[in-house]
């Protein structure tokens, strides 16, 4: 808000536009200086005049009640009129609430999230692509695109033949687990010890796998009971993380797709065999070719993702495709872009696959194959657990206990993910997380929780905000004020550059800060005062704050809690 009142008018009074302003305008590093500072040195050369005198000529010229302007030295200087630049955003805000930048323009985004392996349990790992994925689903939404959520579910491939395989050597049809996904990592885990001693095992494994896309009876009878095993399972989970989908659409799906796909290939002469294999060369942009089929005739991933592709352009209507799929998988993406450049798909340049790093566990990769895998579920009832030992110490007389735990042990869970720049890796730490200081989950639903508090004190909940035109904001001029109202008025700027990166990270971070600068404010300020006018002034502060950190904490996927 403040950087754009500043382009707005510095625009009236030279030849750049108010984007160029913009983008040029510095907050000093000394707030002493100002709270806007912009450097005139681009100027310079259009006008042949030194920085200097145009900063100084510039400053008679965009004086306002708002803000005071002042030479110092090539840059221009702004001080804002504190309360009443507070008073225009808290009226603004009474009147249209928060303020969310437009930037989608009501571009159709399909964006592929999660997609655990059927058969498979879902891990501490598969958070990051779920909960990256949600964020994004909700962020792109709250900046004018229209997102639709895909849960791509690994429910094809070779996989599926290692199962059956083992399922029928070591499995018990007549005995239903308690805990089905557990009881096929360990058959999936045992096939693979196995095959080192037993190399037929392998062949069996492929043998299936042709029979299921055969449509084979038997083959997919037991495909289905995986799927359908797998499925209630995950449900449970994402009902605990608070995601939904618009579609389940697994590899499966485009089966009875691919064949045109492959055909369409050829027509363009983009097929080449290589030892027994269906390839598209891409030796030209320096990189293996892309497997289309195998020596066996059977497909592979990178069809079937070639197939999907195109039916989200051309059935969903995507403008703009998102894979929220890990850094490994970046070479398979390139690949995939670039065939489906070649085939003369000018949208595939609106592909763009969003990687992020690994999940660790006491700095070592999960892996299913060896069995080593946490389970996601686990970790959630420990950091439910945890945090009901932390509430019983801190508030043991507080109501609903077993759901406020829940609350904030799955928040910390997905906040302590978020909190991290998606290409880091994550060295994942249940005692960091689930902790109610520092940068965590639990601290800004805590803060959250405290302005609600704040707000019931008062009674002022709908006063504080209806009455915030008519208030006296000198009483909101203080160092403390000034910083948390500068804090709010950012908001719509991270939700930019968050939006911008494809990085979720950036509103945690922001939450963060908000956080810390109202808890400073509530620190250092009287805000239950016997003053009426003072109290609603600095209520209206609360009130933004508390509406600003509900936004932000259900975008990520954590809920607000009034009370903790």
């Amino acid at each position: 808000m403040l950087k754009e009142m500043i382009a707005a008018s510095l625009a009236k009074h030279c030849s750049l536009s108010e984007q160029q302003i913009f983008e040029l305008l510095e907050f000093p590093p000394n707030e002493q200086l100002g709270d806007v500072a912009f450097p005139c040195f681009a100027l310079s050369k259009t006008l042949k005049q030194s920085p200097i005198l145009i900063a100084e000529q510039l400053s008679e010229s965009v004086q306002s009640e708002l803000w005071t302007a002042e030479a110092a030295g090539p840059y221009l200087n702004f001080k804002f009129n504190r309360a009443e630049v507070i008073k225009q955003f808290a009226n603004e805000h009474r009147e249209e609430g928060l303020r969310f930048p437009k930037l989608g323009s009501g571009k159709r985004v399909i964006i592929d999230m999660s997609s655990p392996n059927i058969a498979k349990p879902f891990g501490i790992g598969h958070l990051r692509s779920t909960m990256i994925g949600n964020a994004l689903y909700h962020l792109l939404g709250k900046v004018g695109y229209e997102p639709v959520n895909v849960n791509h579910l690994g429910d094809w491939g070779t996989q599926f033949g290692k199962m059956i395989a083992a399922y029928l050597h070591w499995g018990d049809p007549s005995q239903k687990s308690e805990e089905p996904i557990k009881a096929y990592l360990e058959l999936y885990v045992r096939f693979h010890e196995e095959a080192k001693l037993h190399p037929e095992l392998e062949d069996e494994a492929r043998e299936w796998f042709v029979k299921l896309e055969a449509g084979d009876s038997e083959a997919h009878r037991y495909w289905q009971v995986f799927i359908e095993d797998s499925l209630a399972a995950f449900n449970q989970l994402y009902d605990r993380l608070g995601v939904s989908f618009d579609h389940y659409l697994g590899e499966s799906f485009y089966n009875d797709k691919m064949d045109a796909v492959v055909e369409q290939l050829a027509q363009l002469g983009l097929l080449e065999e290589s030892d027994g294999a269906l390839v598209v060369h891409l030796d030209e942009e320096g990189l293996p070719p892309c497997i289309i089929k195998k020596s066996d005739g059977s497909s592979i991933y990178a069809t079937r993702d070639l197939t999907t592709a195109i039916y989200r352009h051309e059935q969903m209507d995507g403008d703009e495709l998102l894979y929220v799929v890990g850094a490994e998988q970046s070479l398979h993406f390139r690949q995939l872009f670039l065939v489906l450049e070649r085939m003369g798909f000018d949208w595939a340049k609106q592909c763009k696959h969003i990687p992020f790093g690994l999940m660790l566990m006491d700095g070592q990769k999960m892996s299913t194959r060896r069995g080593k895998v946490v389970f996601l579920e686990d970790v959630l009832d420990e950091a439910t657990a945890h945090a009901l030992r932390i509430i019983e110490e801190k508030n043991p007389s507080l109501t609903s206990k077993a759901a406020i735990a829940e609350a904030v042990g799955v928040g910390a869970v997905i906040f302590g993910d978020l909190l991290h720049s998606r290409l880091h890796e994550v060295n994942f730490s249940l005692e960091e997380i689930v902790n109610f200081e520092g940068e965590t989950g639990p601290y800004v639903q805590y803060t959250y929780a405290r302005t609600q508090s704040l707000l019931r004190k008062a009674s002022l909940q709908s006063e504080a905000a209806g009455t915030a035109a008519i208030s006296d904001f000198s009483f909101v001029s203080s160092d403390y004020s000034w910083q948390l109202a500068k804090a709010l008025m950012r908001y719509p700027d991270a939700l930019t550059q968050a939006a911008q990166r494809y990085e979720p990270s950036v509103v945690a971070r922001y939450l963060i800060e908000l956080a810390q600068t109202f808890n400073r404010f509530y620190h250092h300020e009287k805000i239950i005062t016997g003053n009426t006018a003072e109290q609603v002034a600095k209520l209206a502060l609360v009130q933004l704050t508390a509406e600003c950190l509900e936004d932000g904490l259900k975008m990520l996927g954590l809920k607000a809690l009034k009370e903790m």
